[in-house]
């Protein structure tokens, strides 16, 4: 009987040594806490459909969603957006001429060939390809032969982020396309921005080919 006492003994003073201790429930949420933290690529949340994530468009676990900071090109085109004038009207104010934000409605027929959905790249602000360039060199001259018709500019973002940065995103967007339609000529009393962030998707999934059409400026007009 002294020698099963004797091993019991031995074995809990063992376990108490190499942590045979179950771990407790916050110690294993801090350790996928910290995990989470980091960028995985080529595995479940560094690929889209199997296919390894590029720089370009990288995925992030959620938990990544914590913190991301923004660049110094980013914060420097939002001070060159603050040099562009601000409208002096305000859609639905009284006097301003221009109906409040809900009688904005969608480009119907040959003027949805006009105003298309101009997309972005991942965590990206700054329109990159020609064709998203040749679609706001068409928004302008339309907008300049046309000085009243009135733009709403949306930004949006793909449903990966935090909804305060997406937010943030969605409006440098917008201000970005504002930016690029008054330097074309467009009068700024035309142009007005709203951000949706990732609350109003274009296409529902959780994909990259949804993720591709979710991160974009879109276009709601009113003509008087």
């Amino acid at each position: 009987m002294r020698s099963i006492y004797l091993s019991l003994f031995i074995v809990s003073l063992v376990c108490g040594i190499s942590g045979c201790k179950k771990k407790k429930n916050d110690d294993v949420w801090d350790d996928n806490r910290t995990s989470g933290h980091y960028k995985i690529k080529g595995s479940l949340w560094g690929s889209e459909d199997g296919i390894a994530a590029s720089d370009k468009d990288g995925l992030l676990s959620p938990a990544d969603e914590d913190f991301i900071p923004l660049k110094d090109e980013d914060l420097k085109a939002q001070f060159a957006d603050k040099a562009t004038p601000q409208s002096n009207l305000i859609p639905g104010e009284q006097g301003s001429g221009i109906p409040s934000m809900e009688m904005f409605r969608a480009p119907l027929s040959q003027l949805a060939s006009i105003f298309r959905n101009v997309l972005f790249n991942t965590d990206d602000h700054i329109l990159r390809g020609r064709e998203a360039l040749a679609t706001i060199d068409s928004i302008a001259d339309y907008l300049v032969e046309h000085p009243n018709t009135y733009v709403f500019i949306e930004g949006h973002a793909d449903e990966r982020g935090p909804e305060a940065y997406n937010l943030s995103l969605g409006a440098r967007r917008a201000n970005y396309v504002r930016t690029l339609l008054v330097q074309r000529g467009v009068n700024h009393d035309q142009l007005h921005t709203i951000s949706y962030g990732k609350e109003k998707p274009a296409i529902l999934g959780h994909g990259a080919d949804a993720w591709t059409k979710n991160r974009r400026a879109q276009f709601k007009i009113y003509q008087k």
